[in-house]
Formats: structure tokens, C-alpha cells, sequence
């Protein structure tokens, strides 16, 4: 009674977690692919382009998908399928930063990490990651920026809830969209 954003806040926080435990790590393997092993090859290519894509697609159509993948079929709006939208928008700017780091690395380098002995693995992760750090973590900040303030895809995936949430099973509150309702209702609260 009385009003409140405290679920919305909360609900907005978990979700962009959720977010950023599934888009992050495979964001950066898809960039470490792309900047370290797909450079020339058909495959890079192709996930090259899918990733230009996706940076493309408004983010009302990545909602419509996965409504259409996880919550029509259960017939449940729920925090997990916004997370999981959330996501899908926060990998291809994760990925296309990743390899634009590591592509600005110098590759001589590269060729001193392997030429001590290190395996590429470890070349990767243990210098090339090191000399690129603050870049990925802009990245990743730039992706966690845009995610939290997305409304459409959360609208169609986990819609919204004046409650308190219990689970990510449920529809759960989310900040965008109960500023919109606060500031569209006629309500006092």
C-alpha cells in the first residue's frame, strides 16, 4: 500500500544479473574466437555476421523471439525469459568489443607470450587478456548500460508485477516499466 519501487528494483537487478552470467562469457568466447582463431576463416566470417546482425535487430524483435521460444510455449511470463532476452541483447556488444580489444593488442605480443613456451590458451588469457583488460571491462559495463534500460523485450518476456517477486518463475517487476506505469496511471501511489 502506497506504492514503492523496491520489487522493481530488485527485479531489474536479478534480471540484469542473470543477464550478464549468460551474455558475458559467451560474448567474450565469441570475441576470443573471432580476434584469435577465426580471423580469415569462413566460419569467423559467419559469426562475424551474425553478431553484426544482432547489434542490429531492434530489441521489441528480440522480445517477440523469446516470447515466442519460452514463454508462449509455457504459457508463463517469467524473470528467467527476460533475463534470458536481456542476454541475447547484451552478447553481440560483449562480443564486438572483445575482439576489437584483442585485435588492438600488438601481435608482437602474441609472439613473445608463445615464444616462452606458454600454450595459445594461456597466451590469451593470461597476457592478452591482461594488455586488453580495461577495454573488455568498458565493454562489458557499455553492455550491463544498455540492458538495464531496456523496456520492450522485458514487456512481452517477464511483463511486470506489483509484488514482491519470490522466483525467476514468475512475472517479475522491472524498473522501465513501472516508471511507464507510474508515470501513465492516474493512481496516487
Amino acid at each position: 500500500e502506497g506504492g514503492g519501487v523496491s520489487n522493481a528494483i530488485i527485479g531489474t537487478m536479478l534480471m540484469t544479473l542473470l543477464a550478464t552470467f549468460i551474455g558475458v562469457p559467451t560474448g567474450v568466447l565469441a570475441g576470443v574466437y573471432l580476434a584469435e582463431f577465426g580471423k580469415n576463416t569462413r566460419f569467423g566470417n559467419w559469426v562475424r555476421f551474425t553478431v553484426n546482425v544482432l547489434m542490429g535487430i531492434p530489441s521489441i524483435i528480440i522480445g517477440l523471439f523469446v516470447y515466442s521460444v519460452l514463454v508462449f510455449p509455457v504459457e508463463q511470463f517469467s524473470g528467467f525469459a527476460g533475463g534470458v532476452a536481456l542476454a541475447i541483447l547484451m552478447f553481440p556488444v560483449v562480443a564486438r568489443t572483445t575482439e576489437d580489444m584483442l585485435s588492438m593488442v600488438p601481435n608482437a605480443l602474441r609472439e613473445a607470450a608463445l615464444a616462452i613456451g606458454n600454450p595459445r590458451w594461456m597466451a590469451t588469457l593470461g597476457i592478452i587478456f591482461r594488455a586488453a583488460k580495461s577495454g573488455l571491462i568498458t565493454g562489458v559495463l557499455l553492455s550491463v548500460a544498455r540492458v538495464s534500460g531496456e523496456t520492450a523485450p522485458l514487456l512481452f518476456t517477464a511483463l511486470n508485477s506489483p509484488f514482491m517477486m519470490e522466483s525467476l518463475n514468475e512475472p517479475v517487476a522491472n524498473l522501465t516499466v513501472t516508471i511507464y506505469q507510474y508515470a501513465m496511471s492516474p493512481y496516487d501511489d
